[in-house]
């Protein structure tokens, strides 16, 4: 049962760092929105720092790029959601799709077109952390994340 409730009190802390990312004095429209998402992938970022500097050394001796994204499918996200990625696909040319169909932070979202348009605000933080955990694993990338329906 305690791992019920951290689960919940990360969503909710997750939800009102969004909120609060989106708040006064960030501007409106396209401009606010962009400013949101850099403050939470900024956040996300340090934190997945963070969590790769606790590993153990020996757990970061990685052969290949693709033990390593094999690491934040099972062993990261595990620690962070509390379960495995969904799916791993690679084009083996250094692009990585990691597939999560009950994403935590986008199941409580209302189904529907027009809440996709949000999705975004509840991805950036996550993207963060992969990017930032990649980073101190010694690899420079770009994360992005996309929906194309809810919830996923």
């Amino acid at each position: 049962m305690p791992a019920m409730a951290d689960e919940t009190l990360f969503q909710l802390l997750h939800t009102q760092v969004v909120a609060a990312a989106y708040g006064a004095g960030r501007g409106s429209g396209d401009e606010g929105l962009r400013a949101g998402l850099t403050v939470l992938e900024g956040m996300g970022f340090r934190v997945g720092q963070g969590l790769a500097e606790r590993l153990p050394q020996g757990a970061l001796a990685f052969r290949e790029e693709l033990d390593t994204i094999k690491f934040l499918c099972r062993d990261l996200w595990g620690a962070v959601f509390g379960k495995q990625t969904d799916n791993l696909r690679t084009n083996h040319q250094g692009t990585y799709i990691l597939q999560d169909n009950n994403f935590p932070f986008l199941t409580q979202m209302a189904w529907g077109q027009q809440y996709l348009e949000e999705a975004p605000k509840f991805l950036a933080f996550t993207c963060g952390l992969l990017r930032g955990t990649l980073s101190s694993l010694g690899i420079e990338s770009s994360v992005t994340a996309s929906v194309t329906s809810l919830p996923a």
